[in-house]
């Protein structure tokens, strides 16, 4: 099975890049599926219908989410609708939208799994308790699990990679926007990347303009962050291939934008 997952798409940019190169990355990859993390896609906050079903119509088979999946009031008209859509399973009991989902490969089936760390981030449940639970119920049903972690710092996104090692097949970080370079197959078999990167603006400061950022830096005054929607684009994402057991058999990043760009 060959997956690809392209990092968080962040407002109109990403929406054009990824509109522009998924169908170039297809034709080169050939994945059998395509995740996308979309928590950013309406304007740097959250994400509505129009764009979700647009992702679908470009090509995409599920969307991610995050720690802003609320950001944009327009998802609770329809998330509940949205059924290649999932949301951070570690939200309360009682949240709107699912956690993860089964999806139909060819003969085969895949799970995906949304979870979001708690370094610097809200205090949700526990992630490491929520995915080992979520693990067990998956592999009652099929060996290829894919997880996205939605996470701060590296060092819980290492963790959750290592915990998982051998019973997910791959544990893909992301929120952090930029795209780290130590994708790697885990010693049990799970297929590993810290970060896979930002969909977005090239020339903002992970995505937003740059000069409020600065300002509040050297101020340390508050300022209000705006997404970047004119210029020049990146599309950051991995593609991850794995075997008969539902290992990760490799890992390679794609990183698009003016200096590197997209060889057929």
């Amino acid at each position: 099975m060959r997956l690809l997952f392209i990092g968080d798409v962040v407002g109109s940019l990403g929406r054009q890049m990824l509109s522009d190169y998924l169908p170039r990355l297809k034709k080169k990859y050939h994945p059998q599926l395509t995740i996308v993390n979309g928590e950013n896609a309406a304007a740097g906050r959250g994400i509505t219908e129009k764009i979700y079903k647009k992702f679908l119509q470009d090509g995409v088979d599920v969307v991610t989410m995050g720690n802003h999946t609320w950001d944009n009031q327009a998802i609770f008209d329809f998330i509940g609708d949205a059924k290649k859509m999932i949301r951070p399973a570690n939200f309360p009991v009682g949240t709107p939208g699912m956690g993860h989902l089964y999806v139909k490969v060819n003969d085969l089936e895949l799970a995906i799994i949304n979870l979001q760390g708690r370094s610097f981030m809200a205090d949700l449940d526990d992630p490491f308790r929520i995915g080992e639970q979520l693990i067990a119920e998956a592999e009652k049903r099929t060996p290829y699990i894919f997880v996205d972690f939605h996470g701060e710092t590296t060092s819980e996104k290492q963790a959750m990679g290592w915990f998982l090692d051998g019973r997910a097949s791959a544990v893909v970080g992301t929120h952090t926007h930029v795209q780290t370079n130590d994708a790697r197959i885990l010693p049990k078999g799970t297929a590993y990347l810290t970060d896979v990167g930002m969909t977005g603006p090239y020339d903002g400061i992970l995505g937003m303009k740059r000069e409020p950022i600065i300002e509040k830096f050297m101020t340390a005054m508050p300022r209000r962050f705006e997404v970047v929607e004119d210029g020049r684009g990146i599309l950051s994402a991995c593609v991850i291939d794995l075997d008969k057991n539902g290992h990760g058999k490799k890992i390679e990043t794609i990183l698009i934008n003016e200096d590197r760009p997209f060889r057929e």
